[in-house]
């Protein structure tokens, strides 16, 4: 076959390990970037420079839309279809600013190519179907379908993502300052897109996006992993490029139109009436700086932003931080390159908008000290050793290593830039070695970037009790405006519209036309590493690192009162952010900077035999050549630790409490399963106490109760008296790098660590008792106009033979019932069921969900569907791979290891895995029925709904609210 891409380099990056090539098409000058490495994680993804005009989310939609049909298979959800089809360990698509991306990852090759197959088709032959459009974007409906005198509303799936994501207030601080800071170019929009601004998007507009941005000369293919790039190529060739011919775009961002002095913006976001407005704006100040193809500019701009924000020791972190202008330094602080000309944010959240002056005042104030009197040479040396750092760590637990890498490389490589300059830093860590031995090198960068750079924004987002009933006010003024001078064609269209399209979503498709993996394609065995028990109490691990090590203390947890039980969040959150010894925290943020990649502690609990174990883990990551210095520092953390900072002390707590808050809208779904399971066992009300709804509400109290100066130094000594305890109950050592040296590494760690215990120690015990017997029918108000629902059922347990069951019955009820029920009628962003094995709770979901009562619904109905329905043996097949692939799904090297470990530790052995993989394997659709028929035919279930309050109360809910 004639070659149809020209190489046109090859680079091996040995700090990746990683041999990067790159390629371009010969007819449409289509690039190509492969990462060859040993991993058999292969990743694909093909992205696009897409730049929309608008706020009305043309390329999210076009996102969604794309993945409902195409060319070669034309059914109506491909996307979802071949996520239960696949042993996939990653199935995605993204839209960020100013590009579209659709991304998979899979172990096994055959799976890799289906789903290449299917991609591509999707990517550049979608069908873009009207009535697709109507689901996924947006569409008119009367409440009662065909009766035109009921009320007219909006429905979509992006339109209600959207209105969840803009509820939240980060949604709302980027977008209002990407439109301050980019006043002319694309970031001045909202590419996922307004919610008042979606309904003016038309399905023509939709179809001429596609047509003008899902070009081959317009994008760039990347895959990473152990698999031929050449094979890769003839796909790519066959299925796409050899029906393109050459296209000379120009959707190039320009270069931002620059202020000639700073500017001054404000706005609002949605506050609930119950929170009072002092103390709740957001005062952020941003500089536009240089394209982020610079290598080299970027690489200073990542130390200036390091040594400026990086930790508490930092200059500008710190002014944040002590100041009572405001309750925490804001969410947006440091360096963001997300936009082809970076910026840098930094701000102060909590604040009140009549110190804004003051705020911008005190930020100007510590940039002109840096400027005049510079910083200490360690923290810019420090900075370039935590760059090296993230540049080394194999990290991606969330979504793979692989990809990681592409996406990280991709906006670059869009706008013009090099892919070697983004994963390699060897070359420019060097040269920035050099530069910094200028004492005036960040006195320089500050002068240049920040004080004398007049495209400076200082935004003040302000609280409004009124915003949100103002926008849905506004929504339904339109509607009502829409719905009074419809015409008897237009109420004939929607009515029309809206039966078609929930036939659409009714019918059943023939996914026969769909390539799938089966049972034969499944590995037949795991691989875990090995434990090495060296010397009791010292466990090593040799995974693989890229030149780090891992350090972890894992201490049995000692028996607990109820008030230390609940103080030891406090413990773990406190610890790793205070001083120790003679050291000030200041002192020790320093050194935690300088010598590791970050330390943690936190506290795991799980349950095991009749009763919960727990353990508490102070863990470290650094460079090998600082493993002495990683276990010095833990040692000291875990022997020194003070709590007599009582001003740090207040200033973690209303950093965490803001965190907490600000995290709810995004991860509501999971809230609301944990507050309907939370009396299905006594693991499930520990997690709730401890970090459910009801922990964040108790949080408020202890963090205005520790303002008290006196009450606050009485905390901190209860902590103290807490990790006292801790010292002396028996623990582990483990140590994980990829050196010859290991065993060195870890005698030299169980050296410093080593101390007395107490082996005669009571193990923890829940120090209250279990209410099981009550039953949960709450709702938490939170600030969205959107709903989480959740449902959750008393089951069985890991060690039960029905666990396998439950398992695989979430992903039966999911891809048969409750996705289109929920997202694609309902019109959620998402919804299903989960299962918890620790607790035993069997729990439905939905995440920003438009519907309150009928998703509940939806929830009880899906039940009567398996047990009333007739299923093929396919349906099965789909699940059972579902569960598989979430078994086998790999993780980065260190948390195998640290999983592995936890089995251990949790009594559970490898055959243990094996076992449980093998009754997955084996479950029926007879068992299936009988797990519903026994578990889930209670009237008695558990309910819990995050939302609106007034709806929640409408709908009969005890209310709750922070």
């Amino acid at each position: 076959m004639t070659q149809t891409f020209t190489k046109t380099k090859e680079t091996f990056i040995p700090s990746l390990n990683i041999t990067l090539e790159e390629y371009t098409h010969n007819v449409t000058q289509a690039k190509h970037v492969h990462l060859a490495c040993d991993d058999t994680n292969n990743v694909f993804l093909v992205g696009f420079l897409t730049v929309p005009e608008d706020s009305t989310g043309v390329a999210h939609i076009l996102e969604h839309t794309a993945l409902c049909g195409s060319e070669n298979y034309p059914v109506r959800d491909p996307f979802f279809m071949m996520i239960r089809r696949s042993l996939n360990t990653f199935m995605n698509a993204f839209t960020s600013s100013d590009w579209t991306a659709y991304p998979f990852a899979s172990q096994n090759k055959k799976d890799f190519y289906n789903l290449l197959d299917v991609y591509l088709d999707a990517a550049f032959f979608p069908q873009l179907e009207y009535l697709d459009f109507l689901q996924e974007g947006h569409r008119l409906e009367f409440t009662e379908m065909e009766n035109p005198e009921s009320e007219l509303v909006y429905k979509g799936v992006v339109f209600n993502e959207m209105k969840g994501a803009m509820s939240s207030i980060g949604s709302v601080l980027y977008q209002e300052l990407t439109k301050a800071l980019f006043p002319t170019i694309t970031y001045h929009n909202n590419s996922g897109g307004d919610p008042k601004d979606i309904p003016d998007l038309t399905h023509e507009e939709l179809v001429a996006f596609h047509k003008k941005h899902y070009h081959p000369s317009n994008s760039v293919f990347m895959t990473y992993g152990n698999m031929d790039p050449l094979e890769h190529q003839k796909v790519f060739e066959e299925k796409v490029l050899s029906k393109f011919t050459l296209q000379n775009f120009d959707f190039s961002v320009k270069d931002e139109v620059r202020y000639s002095e700073p500017q001054s913006f404000t706005a609002t976001y949605p506050l609930p009436v119950d929170e009072p407005l002092e103390k709740q704006s957001h005062v952020v100040n941003a500089w536009l700086l240089n394209p982020i193809m610079d290598a080299d500019e970027l690489m200073r701009a990542r130390i200036l932003s390091s040594v400026l924000v990086d930790n508490s020791s930092s200059p500008l972190r710190l002014a944040l931080e002590s100041t009572d202008l405001g309750t925490a330094p804001s969410m947006f602080c440091g360096l963001e390159e997300g936009t082809r000309e970076s910026f840098f944010s930094c701000g102060l959240e909590g604040a009140n908008s009549e110190d804004t002056d003051k705020i911008n005042e005190l930020i100007t104030a510590t940039l002109t000290n840096v400027r005049d009197n510079g910083v200490p040479q360690e923290s810019i040396e420090a900075a370039l050793h935590q760059l090296e750092l993230a540049s080394r760590e194999i990290s991606g637990d969330r979504y793979p290593y692989g990809l990681r890498l592409i996406v990280d490389t991709l906006t670059p490589v869009l706008h013009g830039g090099e892919a070697f300059d983004t994963l390699s830093f060897d070359e420019s860590l060097k040269k920035m070695r050099e530069e910094i031995q200028d004492r005036n090198f960040i006195p320089n960068l500050v002068e240049r970037l920040l004080l004398n750079n007049p495209h400076r924004v200082m935004l003040t987002v302000n609280p409004s009790h009124t915003l949100a009933d103002e926008l849905v006010a506004a929504e339904k003024a339109r509607l009502a405006d829409i719905q009074a001078n419809l015409t008897p064609e237009a109420t004939a269209k929607i009515i029309e519209d809206s039966k078609a399209l929930q036939a659409r979503q009714s019918q059943v498709d023939d996914d026969s036309i769909l390539p799938m993996v089966t049972r034969e394609d499944i590995p037949a065995k795991l691989t875990f590493p090995e434990l090495n028990y060296v010397n009791s109490p010292l466990v090593l691990g040799s995974p693989t690192t890229n030149g780090m090590t891992y350090q972890s203390i894992v201490v049995d947890l000692p028996k607990l009162t109820e008030e230390e039980m609940e103080i030891l969040p406090f413990l773990d959150a406190f610890i790793t952010e205070m001083g120790a010894g003679e050291k000030s925290y200041l002192e020790q943020q320093a050194r935690i900077s300088a010598v590791t990649g970050g330390v943690t502690a936190r506290t795991m609990y799980q349950p095991h035999e009749d009763d919960i174990r727990g353990f508490w883990v102070l863990s470290g990551k650094a460079l090998l050549n600082n493993n002495e210095a990683l276990g010095a520092l833990l040692q000291d953390i875990l022997f020194n630790a003070r709590f007599d900072e009582v001003k740090r002390m207040q200033e973690i707590m209303a950093q965490i409490k803001l965190g907490r808050e600000q995290g709810i809208v995004s991860n509501g779904h999971s809230y609301a399963m944990g507050v309907a399971s939370q009396n299905i066992a006594l693991i499930a009300q520990l997690d709730q106490r401890l970090s459910g709804m009801q922990s964040i509400k108790d949080f408020r109290v202890t963090e205005a109760a520790l303002k008290d100066e006196a009450k606050c130094r009485e905390f901190g000594q209860k902590l103290a008296a807490l990790l006292t305890k801790i010292q002396n109950s028996p623990y582990e050592l483990v140590v994980l790098n990829d050196a010859d040296n290991i065993e060195e590494v870890g005698q030299a760690f169980a050296a410093v660590m080593a101390h007395t215990v107490d082996d005669k120690a009571e193990s923890f015990k829940v120090p209250f008792a279990s209410k099981e017997s009550e039953t949960i029918n709450l709702g938490w108000a939170i600030n969205a106009p959107v709903f989480y629902c959740a449902k959750s059922y008393k089951t069985v347990t890991r060690d039960h033979a029905d666990s396998p069951v439950f398992q695989v019955l979430t992903g039966f009820l999911r891809n048969g019932y409750l996705h289109r029920a929920i997202r694609e009628q309902g019109g959620a962003y998402g919804g299903g069921a989960n299962y918890n094995a620790a607790s035993g709770a069997f729990n439905f979901f939905s995440y920003r969900d438009p519907r309150l009562e009928e998703t509940l619904a939806d929830f009880d109905a899906s039940i009567n569907w398996l047990l009333e329905s007739e299923h093929d043996e396919q349906q099965l097949e789909e699940a059972i791979l579902g569960v598989i692939s979430a078994i086998d799904r790999p993780k980065t090297p260190a948390s195998e290891f640290g999983d592995r470990y936890f089995m251990a530790r949790y009594g559970r052995t490898p055959e243990d895995l094996e076992s449980y993989r093998a009754a997955v394997l084996n479950v029926t659709i007879a068992d299936l029925q009988r797990v519903a028929r026994e578990y889930l035919s209670n009237p008695e279930t558990h309910t819990a709904v995050l939302g609106p309050k007034a709806k929640l109360e409408a709908a009969g809910f005890t209310v709750k609210q922070l």
